[in-house]
């Protein structure tokens, strides 16, 4: 198939990529940040990139969302009043009392071909098959719904997406700007993530052995996360820096508070006014107190002699030590005594004072899974995830003094959460069910909210977004497209994983965003789609002319939209009945049939290249090429 007959079928069938101008979303504006360094302030230094991160945010999603074109029946309205929606529980009750009140319309409920393509996506990472959406349409019972979430849920696909899910927040890669892993510790911390989603551990509970974590990295007999405490060690300074990055990661991820980088740099007052009504009055020295439950953490690296496991590292805990404040050199501004204090023992949260055990990191891994600011973050980081934004954004800039809305701030700051009632709900909700991620996730996609339309019509308004009157539209991540185009076609790729024993044929199931390292024209396709290396490069929705460019012309694209590659495009190619083959086409790739004008447009073509069999097999090919080129092959909705 040359360019020219591309072009021209994509003109036949009037479809198109999405404008490589498309704002980047939220994800990619946090990813310009980075850690302070020594006396600089990063704030100072650009205070606008800081007080403007959550309207920008808001705008990205708006925009993304607006100049996406969703699929739409003419017959179909495009709104609806909230007040017909009919409320499944506390989260509709929320969403819908809202619109009601603001007198904004919802978008209408998803046809079943949008929810059944998006549940698939957002709970798997993967696209139904034609086999899966034809038994689903099938399906007349009203729980059916119900029933495909409660499959996927207890998939082995879904273990595959919330893996990654969970990497990409513990950002645990091998190589990164900190202390980089050996392809052994790599796996044995995969594998040991991989185990704790599969057999559904409390999100609790895998936080608490990631804290407290003991043993060696390689070894497999000690827990995989001692990788991600010796992920964090820092080079170039004292010991206390690393404590205070173990500290800062810890703060940032499960607590959604990275403000306390900040803290650990200088106080709050001078810096954070702008930013956060509790860090404008937080101190350095109560940093300082939260990084010391890290001071008795030891990191021991092996010899290359070592009998066993050489040139890895043993993770230990010694009972004796704190946090030194005389250091004057690092990566941080230099520690100084206060007054007559030369050390900083573990005070959680500027509490007065804290009863110590003997085990500083179990306490502090106790004080952490037992503060209401874990259970607020989780909420609103697994909310994003399924409605792709938070109740609260920048998702890392959680405010304590701005989230109860039964204690408002006072003065001119105002409640952080676009529905501050709903998130301390969510909250409950994961406290009470344990932080049962599969349960919490129920509870979201059988919600009326998740289940709205992201078609809204011409009467849509950027300040609709906090109220979330339509679902919020999504580019793939280059992982989801790999796989949706391998299940379209079953042309199966064969990739090795350093260190393991069977090859993979799945991206979704790479241990990390840099593999698969055996196929480096795969690798890098994937990664034009942004997907970041979990360590200075955060994942990215932006869209790009390279992204277009690859996805007409990658060898990894066309390669699959060949009749004599893919058993599926040959058995296509081999029936008579162009509305029968047109139908499964769009089934297949996009999980919907095509509308009136697209089918007559695709029965035209496939006519038009007569009884011939390899011209029956080139229009099928263009065909296949012209839906994966369509934006919303590439996009959730």
């Amino acid at each position: 198939m040359t360019i020219r007959q591309r072009r021209l079928t994509a003109a036949i069938l009037s479809f198109s990529l999405l404008p490589a101008s498309i704002a980047q979303d939220q994800d990619s504006t946090l990813a310009s940040l980075t850690e302070p360094n020594g006396a600089n302030c990063s704030f100072k230094s650009n205070p606008d990139e800081y007080t403007s991160r959550e309207a920008s945010i808001r705008d990205l999603v708006a925009e993304r969302t607006a100049r996406f074109l969703t699929p739409h029946s003419s017959n179909t309205p495009r709104t609806a009043d909230p007040g017909s929606i009919r409320l499944k529980g506390f989260i509709d009750e929320a969403i819908f009392s809202r619109l009601l009140s603001a007198g904004v319309p919802s978008a209408r409920l998803s046809s079943d071909e949008e929810f059944l393509r998006r549940i698939y996506l957002d709970l798997t990472g993967r696209i139904p098959t034609i086999e899966q959406y034809r038994e689903f349409m099938a399906d007349k019972s009203e729980r059916k719904r119900s029933a495909v979430i409660d499959r996927l849920l207890y998939s082995r696909e879904f273990t595959d997406k919330w893996t990654m899910w969970f990497g990409d927040l513990l950002q645990y890669g091998r190589t990164n700007s900190f202390r980089s892993q050996s392809v052994n510790a790599r796996n044995q911390f995969f594998f040991w993530l991989r185990d704790r989603v599969s057999n559904n551990t409390s999100i609790r509970d895998v936080v608490f052995e990631l804290i407290t974590a003991k043993g060696n990295t390689e070894d497999p007999a000690s827990s995989g996360a001692a990788s991600w405490i010796n992920r964090w060690s820092t080079p170039g300074g004292p010991i206390e820096d690393t404590y205070d990055t173990l500290f800062s990661r810890s703060a940032t991820i499960f607590m959604g508070m990275s403000h306390y980088d900040c803290l650990i740099c200088h106080d709050g007052r001078g810096h954070l006014e702008q930013l956060s009504s509790w860090g404008r009055r937080a101190t350095r020295l109560e940093a300082y107190q939260m990084a010391a439950y890290f001071s008795r953490v030891r990191l021991t690296g092996r010899p290359q002699t070592a009998a066993s496991f050489p040139n890895s590292f043993d993770i230990s805990d010694v009972t004796t030590g704190n946090y030194n404040l005389n250091t004057t050199f690092g990566n941080r501004p230099r520690r100084v005594a206060i007054g007559a204090l030369r050390s900083a023992n573990p005070i959680w949260r500027n509490t007065e004072t804290e009863s110590l055990t003997s085990d500083w990191r179990a306490q502090f891994a106790n004080r952490l899974i037992n503060d209401r600011m874990f259970a607020r973050n989780f909420a609103n980081r697994i909310w994003k995830q399924m409605f792709n934004m938070g109740l609260v954004e920048p998702v890392d800039q959680l405010d304590p003094g701005r989230l109860d809305p039964k204690n408002p701030p006072a003065g001119e700051w105002t409640l952080q959460a676009t529905h501050p009632e709903l998130l301390e709900r969510l909250a409950d909700e994961l406290i009470q069910g344990n932080f049962d991620l599969r349960e919490f996730l129920r509870t979201i996609a059988e919600s009326n909210a998740y289940q709205l339309s992201s078609d809204y019509g011409d009467s849509w308004r950027s300040e609709f977004v906090p109220l979330f009157a339509r679902h919020f539209a999504r580019r793939l991540e280059g992982e989801e497209v790999h796989d949706a185009m391998q299940i379209a076609t079953n042309v199966l790729g064969r990739y090795t994983i350093g260190g393991w024993a069977d090859p993979v044929n799945w991206a979704m199931q790479m241990p990390e965003p840099i593999e698969p390292s055996s196929n480096i024209a795969v690798r890098d396709f994937m990664s034009l789609f942004l997907r970041g290396n979990r360590d200075n490069q955060s994942r990215s929705q932006d869209g790009s002319t390279l992204q277009q460019l690859n996805m007409m012309n990658n060898t990894f694209v066309t390669s699959r939209a060949k009749v004599a590659a893919s058993p599926i495009l040959r058995a296509i190619a081999l029936q008579t009945n162009a509305r029968a083959m047109s139908e499964e086409l769009f089934i297949r790739f996009l999980g919907r049939l095509p509308s009136d004008s697209e089918l007559i447009r695709a029965e035209a073509f496939i006519t038009r290249a007569g009884s011939v069999q390899t011209a029956r097999n080139t229009a099928v090919e263009d065909l296949a090429w012209v839906l994966m080129n369509k934006q919303e092959f590439i996009f959730s909705y």
